[in-house]
């Protein structure tokens, strides 16, 4: 194998391997103040952690081909990992150094990614102190860009974790906020795959609602709103209600309707969100 052919595999592992140094940092970082994770989930964050460490100044001196394919297939299977653990992936990485002396580094940081499918990008000032052989950082001059996703409680929350520069919070907080908007599009998308000419979502798959009809009982609709609720200390709540639409001949002979929302918050505690919406889509088609 000439050089050409190693010296590809090398430039595409240092790639992979500063991709890894990115998602094992954050990753320490929000690790050190939530213990939202179980023991064995961060045990294997550390393995591929610490995988990396030992690779680190080993891609000189190989003695194949094979070596370096097996050692790019086990870097991108961390990264994988790594990805899909926390949610996000890092898309670029830039740093400019301000200010260096022996007892205190100043850097200006620039990282773009997305976590989940939610597009942001982060800059900031680090401070790094050393006293006593002790290390201590320090945030500043946080400025956080996300893309519009119509949440005026995101943008709120954003603001706050500028104001007091509060890189973790924002890092540990949209990785909730991110699973529960893509588990809501994936609901909405299911649905209307499954039952295309009951369930409508007039927003599409961004909007925080979609509506039931069925086509042989008209002027009856059920409208499931799902807000995600991000309030500013970066806390998630999903909030579901249902809307119904009733005929005026049903309301006159006082038929149902009069506790659905009620019965359906009750289901979604006792059968789980996709459950709920199930049965109800179930029970709905079934009228004639």
């Amino acid at each position: 194998m000439d050089e050409s052919g190693f010296q590809a595999y090398e430039d595409e592992i240092q790639a992979l391997q500063e991709e890894i140094r990115q998602l094992t940092e954050e990753y320490e970082d929000i690790r050190q103040e939530s213990t939202f994770f179980s023991d064995e989930e961060i045990q294997k964050a550390m393995y591929a952690f610490f995988h990396l460490k030992s690779f680190e100044g080993e891609t000189k001196g190989h003695e194949s081909l094979s070596d370096l394919k097996a050692e790019l297939e086990s870097l991108e299977r961390d990264l994988s990992f790594l990805t899909a653990f926390t949610g996000f992936h890092f898309t670029s990485h830039s740093k400019k150094t301000l200010e260096r002396t022996k007892t205190r580094t100043v850097q200006k940081h620039r990282v773009s990614g997305k976590c989940h499918s939610l597009s942001f990008q982060v800059e900031f000032q680090l401070l790094e102190m050393l006293n006593n052989e002790k290390v201590s950082a320090v945030v500043s001059d946080l400025s956080i860009a996300m893309e519009s996703i119509g949440n005026s409680n995101v943008s709120k929350f954003v603001s706050s974790m500028e104001e007091h520069a509060d890189l973790l919070t924002f890092f540990r907080s949209i990785s909730a906020y991110a699973e529960w908007y893509e588990h809501r599009k994936r609901t909405f998308l299911h649905f209307k795959a499954k039952y295309p000419d009951i369930v409508t979502l007039p927003e599409g798959l961004l909007g925080d609602f979609l509506i039931l009809r069925n086509p042989k009982v008209p002027g009856f609709e059920l409208m499931i709103v799902w807000k995600i609720h991000f309030d500013e200390d970066g806390t998630t709540t999903p909030v579901l209600d249902l809307l119904p639409k009733v005929p005026e001949q049903v309301m006159e002979q006082r038929m149902v309707t009069v506790n659905i929302p009620g019965c359906f918050r009750s289901m979604i505690r006792l059968l789980g969100i996709e459950a709920t919406m199930e049965n109800l889509i179930t029970v709905l088609g079934s009228q004639k």
